[in-house]
């Protein structure tokens, strides 16, 4: 029979060893870091050491784990439950490795991909595709890169980048030739320390406030030529170029969609021990149908979220098309279930579930991004709405995606 919903060895054995972690290490932590957003590095690092970060979906010939797609989805949920903040701050590099595996040369894969997966060394990495006056149109892009003397100069600012300004590695996307439109869009590996690249402002956020989110400034910012990701130092293409490699965005929003669901299962699960234990009327509320159709409606709608991603996470792994927007409708799916569960878990718990003495009202406010980074809700329906209607052609096979559960 080949439909099968049993998870491998492996996969229960991510899966235990991911929840232990998010018990012991996560969430004793979550509500400090929440409160000060502050970068978790010690948890990070703990990850780090266990192979369970984004390194451990980098492909083993990069020194990577080489995690199979569902067993990556698998991680990625677990963390979340977690923690959603410190989740992201220990996965987010997995952004920045998919851009480099989907557009470098061999030489740079191996090069940072390796430098990311390091087990001695915890290393990490950003994504700078996002501006101050662009967000969903990610095409249009202020940032320019100029042709000079052995390189490129850079000049620009990105916009809500996860670990912008702290990374070892930040890619950046930056336009090389207006002229020609998006096909002029190239991307760079930068790595910390160049003097033309400094952090901007940090943000404060509502949610996952303990990944760090900067914007990333570049002011003649000078590479090398073998900093452009799918050239040669003399300059031969050998990659997809910029534009191909955000194609490959559709492969990666399964990794985006298990962290809502990861924040939605906490809330669920929350809201359901609290309403066993809570009692009114004389016996606990959850006996009460208007609050057990909640949790009823709750867990069916977690479970139907999870299984498009799983689907999704399938079809990757398979190199199937995703020829209707299978990761987009995934990714919107949860994000919105994230929303509305953690909405009710607050309200399940009444005027307990508004103040921080309980985790809920975090969960609610972690849930929301969820809803807008890696693409809106609204252009998750736009890129579905184009699959469907025939405006949009799939890739053949999905670019290689590691673990991105970040916006960069």
């Amino acid at each position: 029979m080949p439909l099968d919903f049993g998870l491998t060895d492996e996969q229960e054995e991510i899966r235990r060893l991911a929840h232990d972690f998010a018990v012991g290490e996560m969430r004793p932590r979550a509500a400090d870091y929440d409160e000060h957003e502050e970068t978790p590095w010690e948890v990070m690092r703990a990850a780090h050491r266990l192979g369970l970060d984004a390194s451990a979906g980098f492909p083993a010939e990069y020194g990577g784990g080489g995690l199979d797609m569902v067993g990556n989805l698998i991680l990625g949920e677990e963390l979340a439950w977690g923690d959603a903040g410190i989740a992201v701050s220990i996965s987010a590099t997995g952004l920045c490795g998919a851009a480099i595996l989907a557009m470098g040369t061999e030489a740079q894969r191996r090069r940072y991909v390796g430098m990311l997966s390091d087990p001695d060394e915890l290393r990490i990495g950003a994504m700078g595709l996002t501006e101050p006056g662009s967000g969903s149109d990610a095409l249009s892009l202020e940032t320019t890169a100029r042709r000079v003397e052995g390189g490129w100069v850079l000049n620009g600012t990105k916009q809500f980048c996860t670990n912008g300004g702290i990374a070892d590695v930040q890619v950046v996307f930056a336009t090389t030739d207006r002229s020609l439109g998006p096909a002029g869009i190239a991307a760079f590996a930068i790595e910390k320390g160049n003097p033309g690249m400094r952090q901007g402002r940090k943000e404060r956020k509502m949610g996952v406030r303990a990944s760090h989110t900067a914007q990333v400034v570049l002011e003649e910012c000078r590479v090398p030529e073998d900093a452009r990701l799918g050239f040669e130092a003399d300059g031969t293409e050998t990659g997809p170029g910029a534009l191909g490699a955000l194609m490959t965005l559709e492969a990666t929003r399964p990794h985006v969609a298990v962290g809502a669901i990861g924040i939605a299962r906490a809330a669920f699960e929350f809201a359901r021990d609290y309403a066993l234990e809570r009692h009114a009327f004389g016996r606990p509320i959850a006996r009460h149908e208007a609050i057990a159709f909640k949790l009823a409606d709750m867990a069916t709608e977690i479970d139907a979220a999870r299984l498009l991603t799983w689907r999704a996470g399938w079809m990757i792994a398979q190199g199937i098309p995703l020829a209707r927007g299978e990761g987009s409708m995934a990714k919107l799916f949860a994000g919105d279930v994230a929303m509305r569960v953690t909405t009710e878990a607050v309200q399940v718990l009444g005027g307990y579930g508004y103040i921080k003495e309980y985790p809920v009202e975090r969960f609610m406010r972690d849930a929301k991004i969820y809803q807008i980074w890696e693409g809106t809700a609204e252009i998750q329906r736009l890129v579905i709405s184009r699959y469907l209607l025939g405006e949009r052609r799939p890739l053949e096979r999905p670019g290689p995606a590691a673990p991105d559960r970040a916006r960069g």
